[in-house]
């Protein structure tokens, strides 16, 4: 269920551009010192790319998580408790990502 939910927050995302686009003028033009300006469509579908990646990123993040948990209670029931701390846990840990 959880991964439905993830898949459909996924759709949306990426079909939201469908109802930004229109919604925003093209052209792109030179300002006052001569410096070219990108037009609002660019700077939307940069904004886009920038919420679906940040999604993807938290989302993978999550599974991630899930599956680290799900390992290591596998991994208690059959080793010693003292094993799985020390030895298996430390490496199920994902490490931090920060999407710039």
């Amino acid at each position: 269920l959880l991964m439905e939910e993830w898949r459909n927050d996924m759709y949306e995302e990426i079909d939201s551009i469908n109802q930004i686009l229109p919604t925003v003028s093209a052209g792109g033009e030179y300002n006052d010192v001569g410096d070219y300006e990108d037009g609002e469509k660019a700077q939307a579908i940069r904004t886009w790319i920038g919420s679906v990646l940040g999604k993807i990123v938290y989302y993978q993040a999550e599974h991630q998580r899930l599956l680290d948990e799900e390992v290591a209670t596998a991994l208690q029931l059959v080793l010693p408790q003292d094993i799985v701390m020390t030895n298996v846990l430390p490496f199920l840990e994902l490490p931090t990502y920060t999407f710039e």
